[in-house]
């Protein structure tokens, strides 16, 4: 993580139209733990408590929304919910908003991989809608969820991203080929305790993905997921 921009704190309340009452509050929502293990006498609290306060707020906004606009079973409101939420949808966000150049890690968390990145940069969301909450008040918070994360329901309904891979994956190969995709496990390796399978995902004897997983079923959520990549490519190189 490389920060390539100069916002500041002022400059992130001017993007968000919020004037903070007490400052500090937003700037704890960037102050991961691991920075404070490293400067430990700077009297300065983490995120974590903003984080979990802004989880609650944000899970409540988005179901009061999903309950009141659609009359869809409670199966399809949670998965939805589920998409506008997950750690991909709200690191999305934390780019958008450009917020890297205001975290606070450890050197060692800057030289993280990117899964590591996208979770810290989910929470900061979560905090940044802590402290909107505890500065502000619930419509304050709301109006930040609903500009930043409830907005992109439209692109995750009309893409099928609120479906996981294997049903999106299936979904697509009955559509383009009339057949239902079958799972193969290609090998296994490790002990009992700790074995890892390989999965092979087939339509009809082509084919089409594989992927690796320490349980059957998350090898075949990895292999659905690169048949999904695979014909994406190749739609796209058609194009």
């Amino acid at each position: 993580m490389i920060n390539t921009s100069s916002m500041t704190i002022d400059d992130f309340q001017h993007r968000l139209g919020v004037q903070f009452n007490d400052i500090s509050l937003l700037e704890r929502a960037f102050i991961h733990r691991s920075y404070l293990n490293e400067h430990p006498k700077l009297g300065l609290e983490h995120n974590e408590r903003l984080e979990f306060l802004g989880d609650a707020v944000l899970e409540l906004a988005v179901t009061d929304y999903l309950y009141r606009t659609f009359p869809n079973p409670e199966g399809d409101l949670t998965n939805w919910r589920s998409a506008l939420v997950k750690t991909e949808s709200l690191a999305a966000v934390a780019e958008e908003l450009d917020i890297l150049p205001l975290f606070k890690l450890s050197r060692g968390e800057t030289k993280g991989n990117a899964r590591s990145h996208a979770l810290i940069s989910a929470n900061a969301v979560e905090a940044i809608i802590g402290a909107i909450y505890l500065d502000q008040g619930y419509d304050a918070a709301r109006g930040f969820i609903a500009a930043q994360i409830i907005a992109r329901l439209d692109e995750i309904l009309s893409t099928g991203a609120w479906m996981d891979a294997k049903s999106r994956f299936q979904e697509l190969a009955q559509e383009q080929f009339g057949l239902t995709p079958a799972y193969k496990v290609l090998g296994e390796e490790g002990p009992d305790h700790d074995k890892i399978f390989t999965i092979g995902v087939y339509v009809g004897d082509k084919v089409f993905g594989q992927g690796n997983g320490s349980s059957k079923q998350a090898a075949q959520q990895v292999a659905a997921a690169a048949a999904l990549e695979s014909i994406e490519t190749k739609s796209t190189t058609k194009a």
